[in-house]
């Protein structure tokens, strides 16, 4: 029986490693590709070690450690690594059918966590952190860690018994530089109003919508966006305006993909973005996020654009895929017919979330 038990956690973890293979050999730079495999299969063996130091699954752990940084390897993006590669392994769990669904929240929960190495989690959690910092170490003891990470570092060090040869030196200040107080709405519309500009043409030829869809890991992905890259538009001028956030909110329903998962986060408690004209003297301004309401469907909140003028009769708009016709444009529309509302982002917004991520099995 413990042999039928250990050949299924064998494939299990066969099965997660060719998964990873396949998204290695996709990438195009051969040192790129290097870098992949040493990581993730070290932060994988340290897991596994780690979980058996402390009493937990070790195929489990393996998999944590070969699924941590699966966005960053398979998108080249470095923002969210830990919320967004547990939204793009999400499904591909899922569909692999091998998992309970316990076994794929334990999974998730330790990936979305595993950069928040300032805070205590749980057991797999901890395990997936300390192998990262275990396989920086390793793979380059001279190089400048965190404060946090070093005292991580010392901790797991002693736990196993291993010579401490570094010294505090070997951690940055931890200073963080000053945020601008920039105008990130201008910004963000400067950058909407140039993109809108150059006509992009939704198909995998035009280098600017391959840039769009490069944030969103789905197979096809290109195929999946055309004439409806909308939202992922808007997506994209804020990340490249310096309003960033992950490709989806920890517990919303949707990806910022959609129209929907746009407007969803617009009303969280902790944004309260939503506007509408005329409420409590709001008016559309350069840098606001336009939702239609059945513009062109009857389905609501069926599209988005940014805002880049408003006069008493109309809104000069920049948007990707206008009209569903699968090309971005600056053009006008009437600002009293089929809006539903604004979303205009605090220029100090900063994404932060600090609930309990629960993900959608």
């Amino acid at each position: 029986m413990s042999e039928q038990m250990g050949s299924k956690a064998n494939k299990r973890l066969d099965s997660v490693r060719v998964l990873v293979q396949e998204m290695i050999i996709s990438m195009v730079s051969i040192l790129q590709r290097q870098e992949a495999c040493v990581h993730l299969n070290g932060v994988s063996n340290f897991s596994s070690m780690l979980a058996k130091k402390r009493g937990q699954n070790q195929e489990l752990a393996a998999i944590i450690g070969l699924l941590h940084d699966y966005y960053y390897y398979k998108t080249g993006i470095h923002e969210f690594p830990g919320p967004n590669s547990a939204e793009t392994v999400r499904p591909l769990l899922r569909d692999m059918n091998i998992f309970t669904k316990e076994e794929q929240t334990t999974i998730l929960k330790a990936i979305f966590h595993r950069g928040d190495r300032s805070r205590v989690h749980g057991p797999y959690e901890e395990i997936v952190k300390d192998a990262y910092v275990m396989q920086l170490y390793f793979q380059n003891s001279s190089r400048i860690l965190s404060q946090q990470d070093v005292s991580r570092l010392r901790n797991v060090f002693r736990e196993l018994a291993i010579p401490e040869d570094f010294s505090d030196e070997m951690h940055d200040s931890d200073k963080r530089g000053i945020l601008q107080n920039t105008d990130r709405r201008s910004k963000l519309a400067d950058i909407a109003e140039a993109l809108g500009r150059e006509n992009i043409i939704g198909v995998p030829g035009d280098e600017r919508y391959r840039e769009i869809c490069n944030y969103w890991p789905d197979q096809g992905i290109y195929k999946v966006l055309q004439s409806n890259w909308c939202a992922a538009f808007v997506y994209h001028c804020c990340m490249q305006a310096g309003f960033q956030l992950p490709i989806r909110d920890p517990n919303g329903m949707y990806r910022l993909a959609g129209v929907g998962a746009w407007l969803d986060w617009a009303q969280l408690p902790e944004t309260g973005f939503l506007c509408f004209d005329g409420q409590n003297g709001f008016t559309p301004q350069r840098g606001d996020i336009v939702i239609y309401e059945k513009l062109l469907t009857d389905v609501s909140h069926d599209h988005i654009g940014i805002v880049l003028a408003c006069d008493d009769k109309e809104i000069l708009v920049a948007e990707g895929n206008r009209d569903n016709q699968n090309y971005s444009s600056v053009f006008y529309r009437d600002r009293w017919r089929c809006i539903l509302g604004y979303i205009r982002i605090d220029n100090d917004y900063r994404f932060h979330f600090s609930g309990d991520y629960n993900p959608i099995i």
